[in-house]
């Protein structure tokens, strides 16, 4: 069943829990279309992965030593780039959403990066067509069906009353503004992506974090 994503050196046996938990994830219409996965030099027992569906794209990393494995997803709605950059050893995927966040996964095989590109960028422009096909169908509805907005019957006229002159109200003084706290979610990825800038964290002790902390929250 999974042998079609062994065809470019993944490990099999991470390729088997990572298909093992779409099949209980993905709905109905929702076809895997790669798998790929983190080749680290020497040491390779806990590697990271990434599926590609025609829906999303979702990052795998293992935790509690192999035991259990957390993911994090993105529609191809939400998301505005994904890049590969091929190193001395292996490749980085990661993709960039619409709202400026980043994932990525570093010591992939070439190949395998490269294939992780061609599937995002197919499903994306299939994205992009649906997307345009949804918004001509609204702009093209026939004028006949369109919904008719009915204007209610005006209320009738009551005769003028006379009204006495408010009295003046008392001065509202406003309390001062305190500024709102920064949201701590957001600082504390803020300062992962500085240690991660900064060359002080790897990529994978990074996507770690990072999963830890949005699970928390």
């Amino acid at each position: 069943m999974i042998d079609k994503f062994l065809s470019d050196q993944q490990e099999p046996k991470a390729v088997e829990k990572v298909y093992s938990r779409l099949k209980e994830l993905l709905p109905a219409g929702e076809e895997t279309l790669y798998i790929a996965t983190q080749k680290k030099p020497l040491v390779n027992i806990l590697p990271d992965c990434i599926a590609v569906t025609n829906r999303r794209v979702l990052f795998f990393t293992p935790a509690n030593l192999g035991l259990s494995i957390k993911f994090l997803d993105f529609t191809w709605k939400d998301i505005a780039d994904v890049s590969v950059k091929e190193e001395i050893i292996g490749a980085v995927f990661s993709v960039t959403t619409t709202k400026g966040a980043e994932m990525g996964v570093d010591y992939l095989p070439k190949v395998q990066a490269r294939k992780l590109y061609q599937f995002s960028q197919q499903c994306r422009e299939e994205e992009r067509k649906r997307v345009e096909r949804q918004e001509g169908h609204i702009i093209n509805i026939p004028a006949e069906q369109q919904p008719v907005a009915h204007q209610p019957a005006p209320a009738p006229v009551a005769p003028p009353v006379a009204i006495p002159a408010p009295e003046p109200e008392p001065v509202h003084i406003p309390e001062p503004v305190v500024a709102a706290k920064p949201d701590e979610l957001t600082e504390k990825l803020k300062k992962l992506k500085v240690l991660f800038d900064n060359g002080l964290i790897s990529q994978e002790e990074y996507n770690a974090k990072k999963l830890d902390l949005l699970s928390d929250f």
